[in-house]
């Protein structure tokens, strides 16, 4: 496929696509109802996207992969660990099949991807340092356990009945529509907690792991501090507070799991064949890898263009962007 018809190459052979990073027509004046729609209905779109995949492996999990709610009024290592590896089994062959094809068998070479060199081999800033090593460690040692400790936890509040459940039958547009709303919610916690941790003792002490990733590839997107883990998975905890059915719970906790492999896969398409890419919508989060202090969401709710950092690649955006920190750059050295 011809990445030249859909963007061009930087001066360092990455590539920039042509069409910007932009939020969907959901919160805008006036209102745009079959924009909407076709966001909404339309592929790929918002339920025809990779929410879709995610959704369906949440769904194949809940019918055979994980054990009754009566097994789970007891916190009982056998239950946990049938838990523990189903999310170390989906995690490997999720993220493992997208680095095998892209960086491992190089099926597109540097087509469509970012930043045109590989991960780094020979790295001080690595575990073993080699870059994807490194993050598949963080990734399985530390981000799939804790993923899994807030599931086995709402397991166990659903099957004590100590939180509100939901059901088709009593409260059917409900039990649908918060299916829909998971990635928003999903996405405004990720927006709290990734400013959050963008605080410079935070940063330092726990979001700077990740950000040794300025060339992001699949892997990369689990690659956290433990302390980023446990507050990034605390996203499947919203479900204690709100009314939900544990599969909304078991949804929220695969989006978060799954859903930073194409954010992080380093390319706009993935070519599954010859004549068939699918987007990964990953530019903006790229931009954030490459720049730090950029689009810290990139999802419905436009939080980063309320809040002034939402950055699209453009060289007005990039102005705008040289501008915040020259002015942060004042009001630390007046405070001094």
């Amino acid at each position: 496929m011809d990445d030249s018809r859909f963007g061009t190459r930087n001066r360092k052979g990455g590539f920039e696509p042509n069409e910007r990073p932009s939020y969907p027509p959901v919160i805008v004046w006036p209102p745009r109802p079959v924009g909407f729609a076709r966001w909404l209905l339309g592929y790929p779109g918002y339920i025809l996207g990779w929410h879709l995949p995610v959704f369906l492996v949440a769904l194949a999990s809940w019918r055979w992969l994980t054990p009754p709610m009566t097994t789970m009024r007891t916190l009982a290592a056998g239950w946990i660990a049938l838990i523990l590896l189903r999310n170390l089994a989906i995690t490997i062959v999720w993220f493992g099949a997208a680095h095998w094809w892209l960086y491992r068998r190089r099926h597109q070479g540097t087509r469509f991807k970012f930043n045109a060199r590989w991960p780094s081999t020979n790295s001080e800033l690595f575990r073993f340092r080699n870059q994807v090593a490194d993050n598949v460690f963080w990734a399985l040692v530390s981000g799939v356990p804790i993923w899994t400790a807030w599931e086995v936890a709402g397991w166990w509040l659903f099957a004590n009945h100590h939180i509100p459940w939901v059901s088709w039958s009593a409260h059917p547009v409900w039990f649908v529509a918060l299916f829909l709303l998971v990635p928003i919610i999903r996405d405004v916690h990720f927006y709290a907690v990734h400013r959050l941790i963008h605080w410079p003792p935070l940063y330092r002490a726990v979001h700077s792991l990740h950000h040794t990733n300025t060339n992001v590839s699949p892997w990369s997107g689990l690659a956290m501090h433990p302390g980023e883990h446990l507050a990034y998975f605390s996203c499947i905890a919203v479900h204690w507070l709100i009314p939900s059915h544990p599969l909304h719970a078991l949804f929220n906790g695969f989006h978060a799991g799954l859903m930073p492999m194409p954010g992080h896969a380093g390319f706009a398409k993935i070519e599954v064949t010859d004549h068939l890419a699918v987007d990964t919508n990953g530019y903006a989060h790229y931009l954030h890898h490459k720049y730090f202090e950029v689009n810290y969401a990139d999802g419905v709710i436009p939080l980063d263009r309320w809040f002034g950092s939402f950055h699209d690649g453009s060289p007005e955006a990039h102005q705008r962007m040289l501008r915040r920190r020259r002015a942060a750059s004042m009001v630390a050295t007046n405070a001094d």
